[in-house]
C-alpha cells in the first residue's frame, strides 16, 4: 500500500476571467454539468467554488499520476467533484475505474483571492 498526494492553489480572479471571456466553452471543457449547477447555485460566490473545483481537479491529477498510462489518459471531464449531504466534497471518476486506487480524499478551501485543494490517495 502506498500514499500519494496532490496539492494545487489558484487565484480566483484567473478562473473568473476565463469564465467571463470564454463563457460556456471554458465551463464545458473543465466542469461537469453537476459541477456547473453546484457552482452557479452559489450566486456571488460562484467563482470561488469554480476555482476550488479547478484546484481540486489539478490536485487529483497530481495525486494519481502514478496510476495513469500517460498524463493525457484523463481529461477534466473524467473527474467530478460533488459535495455530499454534509457539504463535504467527494471525488468521482466518471469514465475510468482505477483499480489501483483504494481510497481518495479531497479537501478544498478558498478565501477572497485564492482557492486551494489537497488530495490524498491510497494506492495498492
Amino acid at each position: 500500500m502506498r500514499v500519494s498526494t496532490g496539492t494545487d492553489i489558484i487565484e480566483i480572479e484567473r478562473i473568473q476571467e476565463s469564465i467571463d471571456s470564454l463563457g460556456e466553452k471554458f465551463l464545458e471543457k473543465i466542469y461537469t454539468k453537476k459541477e456547473i449547477q453546484y457552482c452557479e447555485s452559489k450566486n456571488k460566490m460562484k467563482y470561488q467554488h469554480y476555482a476550488g473545483r479547478f484546484a481540486g481537479k489539478e490536485a487529483i491529477f497530481k495525486a494519481i499520476t502514478k496510476v495513469l498510462e500517460d498524463k493525457y489518459s484523463i481529461t477534466w471531464q473524467d473527474v467530478e467533484i460533488i459535495n455530499d449531504i454534509n457539504g463535504r466534497p467527494n471525488v468521482v471518476f466518471l469514465k475510468q475505474n482505477y483499480e489501483q486506487i483504494l481510497d481518495i480524499d479531497i479537501s478544498i478551501s478558498h478565501c477572497k483571492s485564492y482557492a486551494v485543494a489537497n488530495v490524498v490517495v491510497i494506492l495498492k
